[in-house]
Formats: structure tokens, sequence, C-alpha cells
């Protein structure tokens, strides 16, 4: 008897042996996965594996040459001038990108909505218009021209050499240049902006790397320095391919709190200067302004010493800032107590308030709610300060006021030990400059024997938790 299965044919499939398979590609990364899949392997990136189209096959291995665009030169009789940075006008960007504006440079601007990119960047164009002696261009595809107008008379920016637009269409934007012939081009945003020819919809990944390649060609071959504006998602990062990130030359992040008015401009790539950079703005109702010195916004001024603070120096790129940190140690409750941190990482409060309940004897506060903050909405998320995180907790436990002009700079460790960290030279000439006349750092961090210290300060080495509430107390009896 024969199995029931032997009379069933074997199916064939629609698929003729000589049709080739389809071939998938990322539109991300590039990478070429043998079957489609939700995410790709190499970026982790969602939904990016599309169908790729075959190219057209090149018959041989010998590709036949072609007369270059420019002869290749011996680097010592290539002039260098026509690369040099153009002073922007607005100095803390300037700070940030190295000296000013490259000709030909292309830099994405990064930021969160109503962060204040915009308002930024129409800054720019005015003192670029006004200063570099080329006319400036803003084109956007967001806003109308009359809307930006309405922002550019409450920043007073109404030169004659900075023009506008409102164009979505890469061929207008171009033609754009063409007509106005600007020193500075200013894209807001990239993401609005659509190449003809090209698949996808505007904002798609394959329209914002057609769009970029574009503009970052005729920024190299004309001279013009371009600043595009990008969106983020919802994790902080630059929206779109990460290719767009490696076609340009600089890559800036705006941050800001909506509640403060501090923003920072922070350096993530740059091919000019230094890639970590910061410059400071304040945001206010008639404009932005850069904050040469911002130290101030960090701290509160008392009548009389408070429980409960401290004084930290933290680095923000290569910029020192003095920081207070507050903590307010609340009552004793039944359960969990609450650890609420505000410009501060929660896990390092977590993990000071361990190793002062356990090295710690007249400390208690397994039972206690602990608040901790910064003030001036700046983010202080370095392990330097840990110590002051500590000392404003253990003054505000011990209702012990820490003195006024008392800095403390350095990590903890979980034996209690105070540990060594960077930059504390610069850190303490900041600190110095600011009138504070006693410092408490790590071990081996303070001036070398034989070098003086900062005018006007003590600075003491303390090795951990123990010895620093110590000498605090006795700096806050002096």
């Amino acid at each position: 008897m024969s199995h029931p299965r032997a009379s069933v044919g074997r199916v064939t499939t629609s698929r003729t042996r000589s049709e080739p398979r389809p071939a998938y590609q990322c539109d991300a990364c590039g990478h070429q996965p043998p079957k489609w899949l939700g995410r790709c392997p190499e970026c982790n990136e969602w939904g990016s594996i599309i169908e790729a189209k075959p190219g057209p096959m090149i018959s041989g291995r010998v590709v036949s040459s072609r007369l270059p665009s420019e002869p290749a030169r011996p680097i010592k009789t290539i002039s260098a001038a026509p690369a040099k940075a153009v002073p922007s006008g607005v100095s803390e960007l300037d700070r940030v990108l190295g000296g000013g504006l490259v000709p030909g440079a292309v830099i994405l601007l990064a930021g969160e909505p109503g962060v204040g990119k915009s308002t930024l960047l129409l800054d720019v164009a005015q003192q670029w218009a006004l200063n570099a002696g080329t006319p400036s261009l803003v084109v956007s595809g967001e806003e109308s021209v009359s809307q930006v107008r309405l922002r550019a008379e409450r920043l007073n920016a109404l030169h004659d050499n900075l023009y506008l637009a409102s164009e979505s269409d890469l061929g207008a934007v171009i033609a754009h240049l063409d007509a106005v012939k600007p020193g500075l081009l200013i894209i807001d945003s990239v993401q609005t902006i659509s190449a003809p020819g090209t698949e996808g919809v505007p904002g798609g990944v394959t329209q914002v790397r057609a769009v970029t390649a574009a503009l970052v060609s005729v920024a190299k071959e004309r001279g013009v320095a371009t600043v595009l504006v990008g969106h983020v998602t919802k994790d902080g990062s630059v929206a779109g391919p990460r290719v767009l990130e490696h076609l340009v030359d600089v890559v800036l992040h705006f941050e800001g709190d909506k509640h403060s008015s501090l923003r920072l401009v922070r350096g993530v790539k740059n091919r000019y200067g230094p890639a970590d950079e910061v410059g400071c703005f304040e945001m206010h109702e008639s404009g932005i302004v850069s904050l040469a010195d911002p130290s101030g916004l960090f701290l509160t001024r008392y009548n009389e010493p408070v429980p409960g603070t401290c004084v930290t120096v933290a680095m923000e790129g290569r910029r020192a800032m003095v920081t207070e940190v507050q903590a307010l140690i609340g009552a004793q409750v039944q359960g969990s107590p609450r650890r609420t941190v505000s410009g501060l990482d929660s896990a390092r409060l977590a993990m000071v308030l361990a190793v002062l309940q356990r090295r710690m004897e007249k400390i208690k506060l397994h039972d206690r709610e602990v608040f901790a903050a910064t003030v001036g909405g700046i983010r202080v998320t370095e392990p330097s300060a840990d110590l002051a995180m500590a000392l404003a907790v253990a003054s505000g436990a011990l209702n012990l006021a820490m003195a006024p002009h008392l800095v403390a700079i350095g990590e903890v460790g979980l034996t209690g030990e105070v540990r060594r960290v960077g930059a504390v030279g610069r850190r303490l000439a900041e600190a110095s400059r600011l009138g504070f006349r006693f410092a408490l750092v790590p071990p081996g961090c303070g001036p070398a024997e034989g070098d003086t210290p900062p005018k006007g300060m003590r600075v003491v080495e303390v090795g951990d938790l123990q010895s620093a509430v110590q000498w605090a107390a006795r700096a806050s009896a002096e």
C-alpha cells in the first residue's frame, strides 16, 4: 500500500531558477543582510531594511582613467589661506568652532524643538552680514519669510545683506545661491528639503542623505560656509541616517532645559578645531546672548552659611564651571524613602548615600528622604562632583553649614576613599578667580612641592570622606 502523500506532486514555486533573488540593504548604514529583517544587525535600526535594486555590473576588472578636475600638487605648494576661519560675530559659537566659520565647511546643528536653534542662527546670519562683508542667506523650509521677519524684528536682525527665502526644493535653493552669492548659507532644516529625482518622502533617510550630499558638494565647490539644522529623535540623537554625521565637517548639539535660560552648544565632531568645547548662551525675551563667564548662574549668594550646600567645579568640555550642589534631608518615613535628583546622576547619589551610611557613624539615611539638585539648570554627571554631593548631604544630615568660600573636588569610592580626577589645576584656577579660599582635593592633586597654589587659596588633600567632613568643619570655623 502506497503512502497517501506519494500521490501528491511536488509543489513548484513561481520564481524560476533564472530569476535573481532579491537583494536587501539597510537604508541607514548600508549593511546587506541575506534576507529581510525587521532590525539591522549592524546599526540596530528598526525598519531600515529595504529591497535594493540591482545596479549595473561593471564588466572587467580594469576601470579606464579620466582627466582629474585638478592635478595633484606637493602639499608645500598648497595655500591654507582659503580655509582660514572667519569669525561669525557670536563669540561663544566661535569658541566651539575653533575660531569661526571656515569657508566651504558644512556644520550640522541639532537640538530639540524650541531650544532656540533658529533664534541663534538668525543672530549668526545678522552678525555675518554686518561684519563679514558678504551676504548671508537663510532658507527656511518650516516657516514663511514673514514669520522669520517677525523673529528678526525682535532680534533687531534687519541688515541689508541678510537675505531670507522659504523653499523646500533643492533646485530652488541652488537657484537662490546663484542669485545672492552668499558667504554663509543656513538651511532650516535639512529634513524639510527634497531632492528631485530621489525616491522617498522629504525627511526620509534617502532624501536627507541625497540633500546633504548635494549641499556638501556645492559648499565645497563655491566656498560657502553652510549650517544645516537637524532634527533629533526621542533619545536625543540626530534624526536620519548616521552617514549624515560623516558627510558634514562639524556636528554641534544645542542643549537646554525649557525651564532654564541656560543654553549650551556642545561640539561633537570638528574637523577644524577641538571637538570637546562648549559654548554658553542665555535665552531671554529679546533673543539669545553669549555668556563669557557663566559661573555666576550656578551659585547662590547667602547672607549667612546654610546647611546642605557645597560648591564644586565641573568641567564642560575644556571649560571649568563653579557649580553649587544642594541637598535636603527629609523627615523619617516608613517603607522605601525617596531619593530625588535634579541636574545630578541618580545612580551616583545612591552610591554616595550608601557610602555615607556605611562609613560615617553619625549619619543615618536609611529611613530619610533625600533631595539633591544643582543651581541654575546645569547638569553635572561627572564623578568629580561626588565629594561635593557627599559633603552637601553630610552638611544637611548633621545640620552643619559648610564654609561659603569652600570648594570640593573628587570622586568617592565604595570604601569611602577620595579618588583623583582630571583637570584639577584648571578647576582650582577658576575657583580662585571667583574668590574661593579653601579647596578639598584628592591625594596627589594638590600643588607639587615647590609650586605655588592658586592665589589666595589653601589647597588640602583629603584621602577619605571622614577627613573631608572634618576639614570642611574647620574651614567653616575659620
